[in-house]
């Protein structure tokens, strides 16, 4: 049997896995506010949510070629002939969705939304270390850490500044008339913010899966560039659209109303917001950001409009600790499942 062509086949697998978990974990980043709202029956906005993530997944490859160039450095296991490296190549990026995996599941117990994002990133890390690998960390900095602090900060006081107009802006209209439109609008913004979830996570995936496909000799790269073949795009939009369809409920109900108790025009606006961010840093920067920092910081954002004691500041309290830990969390699950991986596989 071919045990490189098997190793890929277990990659292949295991990353859609992941993407299945990240749909999984992150649906209610799109539509939490817009189910607790009533804007959209739960079904409803599942559905709608999986459809723009498959929409959204198929629109851009910058992320996924951060991904693929800007973490972990393979191109020793890329231009190899040798079947030991390639299968050390494998195993690296293998014990790397390993690591993935397990933190997206610990924290989905916990119902605290964390970044897939950012758990891949640092499964790689971790693994990269442990396997003596060069991590790229100017790379890191550049396109996770620096994104990771700035994004929040934006998506925060973006969402404050634009909540704070629109309240003197309709402060003399019909409320509830005005929270039926806004009920309305939802639908719209949840579909972005859904669009913008499928850009950027599907396209880690992506990414993922055409390292493993270089790695093994099953796939080249075209004048330097990471290019993504497309039957790897249909399956990580499948993946991360099915995930997101069955899943979600725990981190529904936190973003939902443990956070800040949302209305409509609420959001509608840190909906309108956080999908702009991920927008903006798919397309321009080509930053893996997380989904769940963008919607989460805008929420808090147009809650803290209300009053600042409007935020229950120990629910996001939990939130910042689960984002500050999944880098290392994720990295050192990472480290320990490449010995473990290494121990079945040896090159």
């Amino acid at each position: 049997m071919d045990t490189t062509l098997v190793l890929v086949s277990i990659v292949v697998v295991i990353a859609l896995v992941f993407d299945f978990t990240n749909g999984f974990h992150d649906a209610a980043n799109a539509i939490a506010t817009c189910v607790s709202t009533r804007s959209m029956r739960p079904k409803s906005a599942l559905l709608m949510a999986a459809i723009m993530n498959i929409v959204g997944a198929m629109l851009g490859t910058g992320v996924a070629e951060t991904i693929g160039n800007g973490i972990i450095d393979i191109s020793h296991f890329t231009e190899s002939t040798s079947v030991a490296e390639q299968h050390h190549g494998l195993v690296i990026i293998l014990a790397s969705l390993v690591g993935a995996i397990a933190w997206n599941i610990i924290t989905w117990y916990f119902g605290l939304p964390s970044s897939s994002s950012h758990a891949l990133i640092g499964g790689m890390a971790g693994v990269g270390l442990a396997s003596a690998i060069t991590v790229q960390w100017l790379g890191i900095l550049d396109h996770v850490i620096v994104p990771m602090i700035v994004s929040p900060l934006v998506g925060f006081f973006t969402a404050y500044l634009i909540m704070r107009a629109l309240l003197a802006l309709l402060k003399n209209v019909s409320y509830h008339r005005t929270m039926n439109n806004f009920r309305f609008l939802q639908r719209f913004s949840a579909a972005a913010m859904a669009l913008g979830h499928g850009l950027q996570d599907a396209q880690k995936t992506m990414g993922i899966i055409t390292m493993a496909l270089l790695t093994a000799g099953y796939h080249g790269a075209s004048s330097g560039h990471l290019t993504i073949p497309f039957w790897v795009k249909v399956a990580a939009a499948g993946a991360i659209s099915l995930g997101t369809y069955f899943g979600g409920g725990r981190i529904m109900h936190t973003l939902g109303s443990k956070v800040i108790d949302v209305t409509p025009a609420h959001g509608f606006i840190a909906e309108l917001t956080s999908s702009s961010i991920l927008y903006f840093t798919a397309f321009v920067w080509h930053a893996p950001i997380s989904t769940t920092q963008s919607v989460s910081s805008a929420i808090m954002g147009v809650g803290a409009t209300k009053r600042l004691s409007a935020v229950r500041w120990g629910v996001a309290g939990n939130i910042a600790i689960a984002w500050v830990l999944t880098l290392p969390g994720a990295g050192l699950i990472g480290a320990l499942s490449y010995f473990l991986i290494h121990a079945v596989f040896p090159y």
